[in-house]
């Protein structure tokens, strides 16, 4: 019989245990709401992925329950930057950020893009388009709520290991267990996932005033619980979040490795 695990250190108001992934999509979104009704409010920094399409359906959900007034101003004051995007995939391509932010938030709430922005993996010179990308968020006062999701290689954004706490928005090569993990978008095929990403570095995320960590599903509880162990390290980019003094994990039991 296995010995049973030791329970994680990490500090219990930090972390928010759901049943499962639609409840926790309903906590982050709750949250969300109250990022974008903030009197001092700064941009939303955004993430993709299979964890947040049902994060993105609750958040449309409650702002179809707000007051029509209300909803429009708030929309109307919409202003996010998203992590990062593939080098070389079209905008129209579906398994694009681009496509995948217009499908969930763009399009259904009438958002223009800038409103919903992302660096553009399609510019001429990918280095100049992250500093772009770079000055467009600095210029907008830096990130209020960053939302972030956990590679299984324990990559946030596509700051794939090793990687400290000073990298900026740059260009980067996607590991090829990242590449793998994405596949999903691309026919099952990791060869068709682009080698290169821009991605906001972890400097900036860092410089977040607060960030959400938002893990679901059994396939992540093993990194989640390395994450959470500390410390942090280069190899386990996401651990550098531990050293955040607002950050808030949401996970779900499976990813806390809770059967039932």
């Amino acid at each position: 019989m296995p010995a049973p695990r030791r329970p994680i250190s990490f500090p219990q108001d930090r972390l928010l245990v759901e049943q499962d992934a639609g409840a926790v999509a309903d906590r982050v979104a709750e949250r969300l709401i109250q990022a974008l009704t903030a009197a001092d409010r700064r941009p939303l920094g955004l993430a993709t992925g299979r964890t947040m399409e049902p994060v993105y359906a609750a958040l449309r959900r409650r702002l179809d329950d707000l007051d029509p007034v209300v909803r429009r101003r708030l929309l109307e004051g919409w202003s996010s930057f998203n992590l990062d995007d593939y080098i070389g995939l079209a905008p129209d391509h579906p398994a694009s950020f681009q496509a995948a932010m217009g499908r969930n938030l763009g399009e259904p709430l009438g958002l223009s893009p800038a409103q919903l922005r992302l660096p553009d993996g399609t510019a001429a010179d990918p280095e100049a388009e992250a500093r772009r990308y770079a000055d467009a968020l600095a210029a907008a006062g830096g990130l209020g709520l960053q939302l972030l999701g956990l590679g299984e290689n324990g990559h946030v954004g596509f700051n794939e290991p090793p990687c400290g706490p000073g990298a900026i928005t740059r260009c980067v090569r996607l590991s090829a267990a990242t590449r793998r993990q994405n596949a999903g978008a691309f026919g099952g095929d990791p060869e068709r996932v682009p080698e290169r990403a821009i991605t906001v570095g972890l400097a900036e995320i860092l410089a977040a005033r607060s960030l959400m960590l938002v893990v679901t599903g059994a396939s992540k509880a093993s990194i989640l619980r390395r994450v959470l162990e500390g410390p942090p390290r280069e190899a386990l980019p996401a651990s550098w979040l531990l050293d955040h003094p607002h950050l808030l994990v949401i996970a779900d039991r499976a990813a806390m490795g809770q059967g039932g």
